[in-house]
């Protein structure tokens, strides 16, 4: 393994080349497609060794891997089935070495060298400028001037094989498979005795490397990594039921953060040597889930959901179960001397690998002391809140206050009065009697309650946090009001508990997705000092709601999970510097592989065409830290302005995007820390051919032709408009003269109408004046005729009377009158019948009034019998038939 020139790791592996850059994982096929067994980092080139071949990758300006074969180029005779498994630098020269010969390439001079060996070659090593090889059976070399030269043919050296070789002022340290440490002093050569001689006797190696702090990395065949210092005692035994993925570790390399990166037989691990956080996973199920802890007396304690364990501080061995506290364990805390244990069956003084049961109160939650009163405990419990006292050195329950029957896991105390967070229910408020028997009274605040909420007394404030931040308890007021200062502890949206811890020391700790925040004892002046530990939620593994924090010697911290435990190293937590790098640029779309041939120059300001508006950005940040991750912030400038919400995605794409110019930004923050730089891309996507400029003239063009186009339609259209709304216009006014023409012809009508019914009335008026005028006459005739016996007397005024009965006047008055109301009738009646007399025509103009023979008579001063004959005579002359009706016949004529 190595790391390159950007920090990145690289591998040699059964199918190429790895590299890791933080974030992505990339294989670069070797180039005969055989296993890479020996790889080395040297400037910017990427040395490796396979089967049958040798060479270097470099970078080309797509920052994709190259390789070149210089056991081709420099025409090399390869023996046959012939692997390269270690490549050493020095100086001008690269050292390419098989289990049968090394090769010394001068990469200035173009030259190559080898050494042949005529025994197995297992490794070589370099120490200052000098580089060392072993030959089985014949002991260890070194290589001047071209030429092998012998340095050492101790038996030992010659029948062990030789892992590596330090340097030392004295000689040198050496370090075998089977027989540890040899100091070598000129020719003299001694076992180095060291800690970790009990273990090496008893396992194989097959890797080693020293540390920059002085240390040993040793990796072995079948029992993982041994960590010595520089003195060779053993530090750290990591193997595979503390986290290695197997125990068989092939290779070493300790990268330019000090970690260590092992290659094993099936897989890579890495050790943050330098992490502040020190993860021991209950890989066997012993202990459980971690609940509670405490440190007194040299042990350490833990309560888990299996009982209660011990083991002493500092001791590497596992821990040890105390008899008789099977199940549940809920708390640990030491009061008046003695530590307590809260338990599912009750409660215990722990002593000791021994514990006492002092009650059977099932579910003790929580035990606190009871101010002013040093010989009382207040514990909650499952079903209430109890009293226990200390009798002669011995506590034991004393009674359970009456009036409370709810959970009481968190409470708090100030005087006579205890504070219940139920976080279903809300926050009870207790005011006690002097005695503790029972409560005075109950109040309930359902204003605040959530699932995982919390509460604590703090430096004498009551403190309650839940999803809607961190509340103090105002007493003048009696309600929880939000504290902003504490409230930066977490937000909302990083919620996941409420709980709060008060380690020993007094710090106050909180728990959020995203990180632990503390607030340490004494850095309460005018404000609290929020600090924060980046620890993530699915990194640290808790128990929500049941977190808990224990505090242990040199600014360690014991962290509950619900496998095991942490420790953190608050004092080791440093913003070191970092960058951000954009890994890859890709064109992607239906027709390109995300990580194909669309790859992009990143030193180039990227000119596309408006098709290739689909980009993936891949960036990285070349640390190397298994629970400090890094999160990325992105914005495209020219769409995306706004910075993106923190991320973990490594990668981004942008689907669509619009012509225009663009700038991409990305940064990455590790914690609290931010990078130190900004990296960014610069591109453009031209405008489809539609949108050119040329075509946007002609549009220009085509856009005022269209305009005088459109106008001359509209004009057109409007005239036409213009034309029809006068015709229509003009066929309304016709149309309402004819209506007003035929409306003056029905009032003209009307009109004649009401004049022929005034001519018919006054025809009628006339004609019946007349017949009574004529009726009168003819009886006063009668009359005179009958009372007078001298018919002289009144001869004269019968011949008056007889004159007017004979007179034309009436019928001129008359003819007159019906002239006006029928006028075309007595024409029509002399054209159809010119032979009628004037006595006919006025006989027809009677009937044409319908009027009777009665009637008719006194007109013509005759009887009605002699109207008949006329009548009679008048038929005749119209040539009427017997059946014809002849006053219908008038009617109708």
């Amino acid at each position: 393994m190595a790391q390159a020139w950007d920090k990145t790791i690289l591998a040699a592996n059964n199918n190429g080349l790895l590299r890791f850059n933080g974030a992505f994982w990339k294989l670069h096929p070797s180039p005969n497609e055989s296993i890479i067994r020996s790889l080395k980092v040297i400037d910017n080139r990427i040395y490796t060794g396979s089967y049958m071949e040798f060479g270097y990758w470099e970078e080309d300006v797509m920052g994709k891997l190259q390789y070149t074969s210089l056991s081709q180029k420099m025409k090399v005779d390869l023996l046959q089935d012939e692997e390269f498994w270690g490549i050493l630098a020095l100086e001008d020269y690269v050292v390419f070495q098989s289990h049968n010969r090394i090769y010394i390439y001068d990469h200035i001079n173009k030259a190559l060298n080898k050494i042949d060996s005529d025994s197995f070659l297992p490794k070589m090593y370099r120490v200052g400028r000098t580089i060392y090889f072993q030959q089985i059976g014949k002991g260890i070399f070194k290589i001047e001037n071209g030429t092998s030269v012998l340095v050492s043919e101790d038996d030992v050296l010659k029948n062990d094989e030789v892992i590596n070789v330090f340097g030392q002022e004295e000689g040198l340290l050496i370090l075998t498979k089977n027989n540890g440490f040899l100091k070598m002093e000129g020719q003299s050569i001694q076992k180095w005795e060291t800690g970790a001689d009990y273990l090496l006797g008893e396992i194989s190696l097959y890797s080693g490397i020293q540390l920059r702090g002085g240390g040993f990395a040793l990796g072995t065949i079948s029992h993982g990594l041994i960590l010595l210092d520089g003195q060779g005692a053993v530090t750290y035994h990591i193997d595979q039921v503390k986290g290695l993925q197997n125990n068989t570790v092939l290779s070493l390399f300790e990268d330019g953060d000090e970690n260590i990166w092992l290659g094993l037989d099936v897989g890579i691990s890495y050790i943050n040597r330098d992490s502040p956080f020190q993860i021991y996973p209950d890989h066997k199920g012993l202990v459980g889930s971690v609940y509670a802890s405490a440190s007194r007396n040299g042990k350490l304690y833990l309560g888990t959901n299996q009982g209660l364990f011990y083991k002493e501080l500092g001791d590497g061995s596992d821990f040890q179960f105390i008899e008789g506290t099977h199940g549940q364990v809920w708390s640990l805390k030491e009061i008046d001397g003695k530590l307590f244990c809260g338990h599912h069956s009750g409660t215990f003084v722990v002593k000791g690998n021994k514990v006492r049961k002092i009650t059977d109160i099932l579910g003790a939650w929580k035990i606190d002391e009871i101010p002013d009163h040093p010989n009382l405990l207040l514990q909650g419990s499952y079903d209430g809140l109890y009293v226990l006292e200390k009798t002669n050195s011995t506590w034991k329950l004393r009674n359970k206050i009456e009036g409370f029957q709810h959970s009481a896991r968190f409470f708090e105390i100030f005087k006579n009065q205890v504070f219940v967070n139920h976080e279903y229910k809300g926050v009870f408020k207790l005011k006690l009697n002097d005695g503790f028997s029972h409560f005075q009274s109950i109040e309930i605040d359902t204003l605040i309650r959530g699932s995982n909420s919390g509460m604590v007394k703090y430096k004498g404030d009551l403190l309650y946090a839940y999803k809607k931040g961190i509340f103090k308890y105002d007493w003048t007021k009696n309600q929880f009001i939000k504290d902003s200062v504490l409230g930066q502890l977490y937000s909302e949206e990083e919620y996941v508990s409420g709980k709060m811890t008060l380690d020993k020391n007094e710090n106050l700790w909180t728990f959020s997705n995203s990180n632990i925040g503390f607030v340490p004892q004494g850095s309460l002046g005018s404000s609290p000092s929020i600090k924060k530990v980046p620890l993530t939620e699915d990194m640290r593994n808790g128990i929500i709601g049941y977190e808990s924090i224990t505090a242990l010697d040199n600014g360690k911290y014991l962290l509950g999970a619900r496998s095991g435990y942490f420790t953190i190293d608050i004092n080791n937590i440093q913003k070191k510097e970092f960058k951000v790098n954009i890994s890859a640029i890709n064109k992607v779309g239906k027709s390109r592989n995300k990580t194909g041939a669309g790859q992009l120059n990143q030193n180039e300001v990227g000119n596309f065409e408006n098709t290739d508006n689909n980009l993936l950005f891949e960036y990285h940040v070349p640390i190397y830290n298994r629970y400090i991750k890094p999160q990325y912030q992105y914005a495209l400038e020219g769409i995306y302005p706004n910075w993106s919400h923190w991320s973990s995605n490594a990668l981004v794409t942008f689907e669509n995007l619009p012509s225009g110019n663009y700038t991409f930004k990305v940064r990455a923050k590790m914690g609290d820390a931010v990078s130190n730089n900004v990296a960014s891309y610069s591109f453009r996507i031209a405008k489809p051919w539609y949108a050119s400029n040329l075509f946007l003239v002609i549009y220009a063009l085509l856009a005022i032709a269209g305009s005088i186009a459109i106008h001359n339609a509209y004009k057109r259209f409007y005239n036409r408009r213009q034309q029809k709304l006068i015709l229509r216009n003009q066929r309304k006014m016709a149309l309402a003269k004819a209506q007003n023409e035929k409306e003056i012809i029905k009032l003209k009508n009307q009109q004649l109408k009401k004049e022929f019914k005034d001519k018919s009335n006054e025809l009628a008026a006339s004609t019946m004046s007349i017949i009574k005028k004529n009726e009168l006459l003819a009886k006063v005739k009668q009359e005179l005729l009958a009372s007078m016996e001298n018919k002289d007397a009144v001869k004269s005024i019968i011949e008056i009377i007889d004159k007017s009965l004979k007179q034309n006047d009436d019928w001129e008055l008359f003819k007159e009158a019906f002239n006006n109301a029928d006028r075309k009738f007595l024409k029509k009646l002399k054209s159809a019948h010119p032979n009628l007399s004037p006595n006919d025509i006025r006989l027809c103009a009677y009937l044409r009034l319908n009027l009777s023979s009665k009637e008719i008579a006194p007109m013509f001063n005759i009887s009605p019998r002699s109207v008949e004959i006329k009548r009679y005579r008048l038929r005749k002359k119209m040539n009427l038939e017997h059946n014809d009706n002849l006053v219908d016949y008038i009617l109708k004529l």
